[in-house]
Formats: structure tokens, C-alpha cells, sequence
């Protein structure tokens, strides 16, 4: 037997569904700063990744600078002549200023 609820059937359908959309709505709205924040924290992760790589660069170019020092007797000649002015006996060491210019260096237009 088919009864015909007539409207009121078809509006209560149309409610449900209209309730599921809502909470579905109310789930992604609710959502949505967290999913920017994620965003946000993982954008910081990678400007973090990018600055531990630099640092582990810099750390290893430290460490060669110190086993050449430590091992290298040359470039601890060559070291100790540029920072600290040493010279062999016999040598005569220049210094030479950098250049002083009052003016801004101009470039032509193009």
C-alpha cells in the first residue's frame, strides 16, 4: 500500500538534507582556521629546514678551516701573514689602503 504524504514528506526530505549540508558547512567552517594555521606552520617548518641547512654549510665549512689550521702548516703560514701581518725574516711587508671616494658611484641610464 502507497500512501501519499503529499508535501509534507517531500519537505521533510528536503529539511534533512538541508541539516546534513548545515553540518557539513558548520565542519569545514569550524575547520578552516586549523587548516590555516597547518598551512602556516608548515611554511615555518620549511624557512627552519632551509635555516638548518645554512647553519650545517657554515658548520662544515668551519670544521674544514679548522683541520686545514690544524693540519695544513701552509695555511697556517698564509693565515698568519694576512691576519696578523707576520713576515719571514727578509721580507718586507706592504700594506695598502682601501680607496676613499666622497662622491656615490654614478651609472649611466640605459
Amino acid at each position: 500500500m502507497n500512501v501519499d504524504l503529499g508535501i509534507w514528506h517531500k519537505l521533510s526530505r528536503l529539511m534533512a538534507v538541508l541539516i546534513f549540508l548545515a553540518a557539513i558547512l558548520a565542519v569545514v567552517i569550524w575547520y578552516i582556521p586549523l587548516m590555516r594555521q597547518n598551512e602556516r606552520y608548515r611554511k615555518e617548518i620549511q624557512t627552519l629546514q632551509g635555516q638548518i641547512r645554512r647553519e650545517e654549510q657554515a658548520g662544515r665549512q668551519l670544521e674544514n678551516q679548522i683541520k686545514a689550521l690544524r693540519d695544513d702548516p701552509k695555511t697556517l703560514e698564509r693565515m698568519a701573514r694576512e691576519k696578523l701581518g707576520y713576515a719571514k725574516s727578509n721580507e718586507t711587508v706592504l700594506y695598502f689602503e682601501p680607496r676613499v671616494t666622497n662622491s656615490p658611484i654614478v651609472t649611466p641610464n640605459r
